[in-house]
């Protein structure tokens, strides 16, 4: 598996600490902002929801189904190790739209609070992007992927409130 080696650093200012964006995490910043739909999958091979949600064949039906959707898996909570076994295990890893990547480890105590600006409290966690804006973010668990399907639809759509009278 692969280690991925990078800095996080911490600016003290006088407001507080700021943390700028590792490596990992700019890439995914940069690879949001696209027209298109991007989910973010934060997971962990040794986590046993993870292995569940892989197992069913949902990703691989989801990711197939949208071939114009970047989907970014990104191992955390696993030293840095990018679980991509695991992955090509389910043929995710080959998937042409799939991006596998590892945030670098532990920031705060034992494992990472935050990831691209948003919290993260439990894994799998999913985020459906556009145009670099976060359409759904389902921070709960084990996705039920006919859900993830639907809101992926439903990002495809062009809404928008801009209009509205107040």
């Amino acid at each position: 598996m692969k280690k991925i080696a990078a800095l996080v650093f911490t600016v003290l200012t006088g407001t507080g600490a700021i943390s700028i964006a590792s490596p990992v995490e700019q890439q995914v910043l940069d690879a949001i902002k696209s027209g298109n739909l991007t989910v973010v999958h934060l997971w962990a091979p040794w986590c046993s929801n993870c292995q569940a949600e892989l197992k069913s064949g949902g990703w691989l039906k989801t990711v197939g189904e949208n071939p114009t959707t970047k989907f970014i898996f990104v191992s955390v909570w696993n030293n840095g190790e990018d679980g991509r076994a695991i992955l090509e295990k389910y043929q995710l890893a080959q998937q042409l739209n799939v991006t596998v990547t590892a945030d670098p480890g532990p920031r705060t105590g034992d494992k990472i609070k935050q990831f691209a600006g948003l919290p993260v409290s439990w894994i799998p966690t999913t985020w459906i992007y556009k145009g670099g804006d976060l359409r759904y973010a389902l921070n709960y668990g084990e996705i039920r992927f006919p859900v993830l399907q639907q809101f992926l639809e439903d990002s495809r759509s062009e809404w928008s409130h801009k209009n509205d009278t107040k």
